[in-house]
């Protein structure tokens, strides 16, 4: 059973939905008290039969999870999440909800069909859905292509998609203008907002919302 970013959130409070996947972010302050909190959090997974991706960094695991089967949400993700949670709290590690951000490569095409080909080949990626294309080791930014209508020359055609928690984006788009950029569209806020620098090129920044 698929859920929603808002019952996600309801229900893992520590976590949060970017581009369709549950994140979160713990300060475990040491490379090894990581390496701890990711050998526990395995059992749980390998006990659980679903398999987060992880990152381990110095002072910092960052985990990203979706049922791969079903390319969406499923409560089997918020139960693990849940477990996560409980393990962080035992271990005293604490979770910085804010923190997770993941970035997609957006590229506006009039022949979608033509350029993915090259795309894929350039980054070695996989076909993944929604007419993007996927690192199949799952590291690497997403690239996703956008349709275009008609020719647009005078503006570029490669931007960055940021996706940022649902309750940090009005304060991430607030601090782009206040560093300089320029607000291009609000018309889908609250999903995406489009900014763009002093010379024009763009980025959006995006939150999961149930609308």
């Amino acid at each position: 059973m698929t859920v929603t970013a808002s019952e996600a959130h309801r229900a893992a409070p520590g976590w949060r939905v970017l581009a369709g996947k549950l994140h979160a972010t713990y300060a475990t302050g040491t490379f090894a008290a990581g390496a701890q909190f990711i050998t526990r959090l395995t059992e749980l997974a390998e006990e659980a039969n679903h398999h987060p991706e992880v990152d381990l960094r110095y002072g910092l695991v960052h985990i990203s999870m979706h049922s791969h089967d079903v390319g969406a949400l499923t409560r089997r993700d918020l139960d693990l999440a849940a477990g996560i949670s409980r393990l962080a709290d035992e271990l005293g590690i604490e979770t910085r909800p804010h923190a997770a951000i993941t970035t997609e490569i957006a590229i506006d095409a009039l022949d979608i069909a033509a350029v993915k080909p090259f795309w894929r080949s350039v980054f070695g990626y996989t076909d993944g859905g929604n007419d993007d294309l996927v690192d199949p080791a799952q590291i690497g930014p997403a690239l996703w292509f956008q349709q275009m209508d008609e020719p647009r020359p005078q503006r570029n055609r490669i931007h960055l998609d940021v996706w940022v928690a649902a309750d940090l984006a009005e304060q991430r788009v607030a601090a782009v203008i206040e560093a300089g950029g320029r607000l291009v569209s609000d018309a889908e806020a609250p999903s995406f907002w489009v900014l763009a620098d002093a010379e024009g090129n763009e980025a959006c920044i995006c939150a999961v919302t149930d609308s």
